[in-house]
């Protein structure tokens, strides 16, 4: 008896193949770090329940960097994270070779995974004949061959404009207000007050006291142009006598903003200052600063990484590798990273 001849699919003939094979792609997640922070990319995937592929990284006497993938990222997602503390410069370095070399190893899509985006206070230009840095980093990025960025609370939200891709905006709000929901109870929670430490974070202050629903204050400062990291502070606009005061802001650097914000409110009555920031840069000398008198708790995330010598008695360091996971499986999964912040700034 004849057997009857298959009919080729339209979707077969546009593909070049043979009757009867059927194209089968599944995908594949694939997570790799630079070696600025690879505790936080193992913590994201135990989160994801995969293993962080291994890469061979190698500095030369010359300082160039070398870093080669030791399994295949042919057609696979995959996500790079990069945080950005000191040295930064070498970090980016690193991970625009680690870009070039996915890009040349056929990864189907690359996304930087960056918590902390370099560059991200040089986001305009102030004064004449100064860089755009945080715009040159989104140009290496894209042009080292990232289709997509993904960071939290950026310092400047216009950065998500300087890249020609997506770019998933997260916030920290969530894991910072649940730590704060269970350690501030009693007096600390009926007299809570959120600071803002100056006009430009008044937005951010603003969805913190509508969460706690708490009053608002704000904290004038100028810096001196002639002295850098050098701040004054003004006048507090808001009522902070008797009051438990909770500082929020997006990073601490030098830590001479919080520090001179925590002396005024104690000056003018708080009863308690406590400090809030997503990105703990604290570079020297800001954990013996933030050990002053008049700060009671510093509360961070792990978007940098701390070594022992930056950390102080009162400080707390919460973990943004359930954050940065969920993220990335709405990303793998083609889910939507706007639904995880409802309400968000």
């Amino acid at each position: 008896m004849a057997r009857k001849k298959r009919i080729t699919t339209e979707d077969e003939r546009q593909r070049g193949m043979a009757p009867g094979i059927v194209a089968k792609t599944k995908k594949r997640l694939v997570l790799v770090t630079g070696g600025s922070h690879p505790e936080l990319a193992h913590a994201v995937a135990e989160h994801l329940g995969i293993e962080v592929a291994p890469t061979e990284r190698r500095v030369f006497a010359s300082g160039e960097i070398y870093t080669r993938f030791e399994t295949s990222m042919r057609g696979a997602d995959v996500f790079l994270i990069q945080s950005f503390g000191a040295p930064v410069n070498e970090w980016l370095m690193e991970m625009l070779i680690m870009l070039d070399a996915l890009k040349r190893s056929s990864a189907k899509r690359i996304t930087v995974v960056a918590p902390y985006y370099p560059y991200s206070r040089q986001d305009k230009k102030g004064r004449g004949r100064e860089p755009i840095s945080a715009r040159l980093v989104t140009d290496l990025i894209a042009t080292a061959g990232a289709d997509r960025i993904m960071s939290i609370d950026l310092h400047a939200a216009q950065i998500q404009g300087f890249f020609n891709g997506p770019v998933d905006h997260l916030f920290a709000k969530s894991i910072l207000a649940s730590y704060f929901e269970k350690s501030l109870q009693g007096e600390d929670r009926e007299t809570l007050t959120v600071v803002s430490p100056d006009m430009g974070r008044v937005r951010v202050a603003d969805t913190w006291a509508d969460e706690f629903g708490a009053p608002l204050a704000i904290i004038h400062k100028r810096r001196d142009p002639k002295v850098a990291n050098q701040v004054t502070v003004h006048d507090i606009v808001g009522q902070v006598d008797g009051r438990t005061c909770l500082l929020v802001d997006d990073m601490i650097d030098t830590g001479g903003t919080i520090v001179k914000a925590a002396q005024a409110l104690k000056a003018n009555g708080a009863r308690k200052v406590i400090v809030a920031a997503t990105h703990a840069i604290f570079s020297p000398p800001a954990a013996q600063k933030l050990q002053d008198a008049a700060i009671d708790e510093v509360v961070v995330t792990d978007t940098v990484p701390l070594s022992d010598d930056q950390r102080f008695p009162t400080l707390t360091v919460l973990s943004a590798a359930p954050l940065l996971a969920r993220a990335i499986h709405e990303v793998f999964d083609d889910g939507s990273v706007t639904s995880m912040f409802d309400g968000a700034a």
